[in-house]
């Protein structure tokens, strides 16, 4: 089961912008993912089709299952 942080920001446009994160550390603390994403926000690490992030809007995490098939 593949488990993926995804956090998703606000741009200066007023769009959405996400950013995942493989395998978080869990539990998930949210005071610490509003922490981060803050400090990416400050940082203008990224830049996004959208535009510069410019405030958070929530975090989640995703898991998905995957199942292959041999086709034959």
């Amino acid at each position: 089961m593949a488990k993926t942080l995804e956090l998703n920001f606000i741009t200066d446009t007023g769009k959405s912008a996400n950013v995942t994160v493989d395998s978080p550390k869990e539990p998930i603390d949210p005071a610490h993912v509003k922490l981060a994403m803050e400090q990416v926000i400050a940082s203008n690490a990224f830049y996004s089709v959208n535009g510069n992030l410019v405030s958070a809007k929530g975090a989640r995490v995703v898991e998905r299952n995957v199942v292959e098939y041999e086709l034959i």
